[in-house]
């Protein structure tokens, strides 16, 4: 019989963590190496549709208000009977709230192979969020980090070297491929951007406005001496969430109104990146960024914060450019000299595809799962079943 193995992702709202688990299982799903099944802490989303399509079955849901609350117990009881009674071989959890949820739940109902990720470095968990992370990971037999940059910072909080894994993301290239027949005026009317923008230069960034580690207010300072450089440069702003109202208010405060494009939640990526000129990044902190991913598959030159795994995929002058954190002046310089010099960022961009595709496609994420599991699932006879009270006697993980 196949390995029952369970992934526990947080909703199917777009974001970059639920995309990269939801796009995992359906690879697993098509191996056909493994018994595969799909459960949630949120059941909505639009990804929602992309795994109904694989008939996997019910996929169980256990909301979540807080972990210290009297429904986070019956949630929890309720995933610890799910987890015996469908005899889970492997639970693979992809975030901090499914980390914190699975690993507890995981380790109560003895799953033999438990696995735990990491996807961000800093500045998005409060000291008692990463206490409770730290706890989670103490309680699997493996950490995925999705970068370098992240293996090295569990390290640091005193995560074995030797239980981190490290998989990249992996991307679909067709995704963001325009089809041969896109126009400009095409896929500015897709955008909704007026037909008279044509001889725009612009300048665009995929990023979520929830999270103030994303930096906008650096993203439109930058954006603002571009604009004083190169008059005619637009800026395209991907993204939604509760910080879009300030973000509006600070470039009218920085004169942009009429040059910042505020797209929400895009879901014509190959449209966005076919008018882009360059694309930014300017996060305070990443795991690994899929939109710099993104960018690069577009084979659009990259203007990025050195922050996280970004320079495990941007070659510094070869496929884009790295500037420090809340650097806006060396932002604005290096998209100026791209914006002045198109030869060189056709070519930066047409590199930076080969190299995704080299290195981050979706066989080699998919490959490196697969013998990740094979790896734990053979060895989970002799790996000794954690108890809680025995992780929480351990600062990290009972040997």
């Amino acid at each position: 019989m196949k390995p029952v193995v369970l992934q526990l992702i947080d909703s199917f709202h777009q974001g970059g963590s639920e995309r990269q688990a939801v796009q995992l299982t359906r690879l697993l799903h098509d191996s056909d190496r493994f018994q595969v099944q799909l459960a949630c802490l949120n059941p909505d989303g639009i990804l929602r549709t992309e795994i109904e399509a694989l008939d996997l079955g019910e996929i169980p849901s256990y909301p979540l208000n807080s972990f210290y609350d009297r429904n986070a117990l019956v949630q929890l009881r309720k995933f610890v009977r799910h987890l015996r009674t469908a005899k889970i071989d492997l639970l693979h959890s992809h975030d901090f709230y499914t980390n914190v949820f699975g690993m507890t739940a995981g380790a109560l109902a003895r799953v033999p192979v438990r696995i735990a990720s990491r996807r961000e470095t800093s500045g998005m968990r409060s000291t008692t969020q990463q206490k409770a992370q730290g706890f989670a990971y103490s309680l699997a037999h493996r950490v995925i980090a999705n970068s370098e940059a992240g293996r090295q910072k569990l390290i640091a909080e005193g995560v074995r070297a030797d239980k981190i894994t490290v998989i990249y993301n992996g991307l679909d290239l067709e995704r963001v491929t325009p089809q041969p027949s896109l126009t400009r005026p095409g896929a500015l009317a897709a955008l909704h951007l007026p037909e008279y923008f044509q001889d725009r230069r612009f300048v665009t960034i995929v990023a979520n406005m929830r999270h103030e580690v994303k930096d906008y207010p650096m993203f439109l300072r930058a954006a603002q001496r571009v604009r004083e450089a190169i008059p005619q440069a637009a800026f395209l702003l991907a993204g939604e969430g509760e910080l879009t109202q300030s973000i509006r208010a600070q470039a009218r405060e920085l004169g942009l109104e009429r040059d910042t494009f505020f797209l929400g939640r895009c879901e014509k990526l190959a449209e966005l990146f076919a008018v882009s000129d360059v694309c930014v990044l300017s996060s305070k902190a990443e795991g690994f960024s899929n939109s710099i991913l993104e960018y690069m598959a577009a084979e659009r030159p990259v203007v990025a914060t050195d922050v996280g795994g970004a320079r495990e995929a941007i070659v510094e002058g070869e496929t884009g450019y790295l500037v420090a954190s809340g650097d806006d002046r060396a932002m604005a310089d290096r998209i100026v000299s791209l914006l002045r010099n198109t030869e060189k960022a056709r070519a930066m961009g047409q590199q930076g595809r080969r190299i995704v595709a080299q290195k981050f496609s979706r066989a080699a994420q998919l490959e490196g799962t697969e013998e990740l599991y094979a790896e734990l699932l053979g060895a989970s006879r002799v790996i000794q079943p954690m108890s809680i009270g025995n992780a929480a006697a351990k600062t990290v993980e009972p040997k």
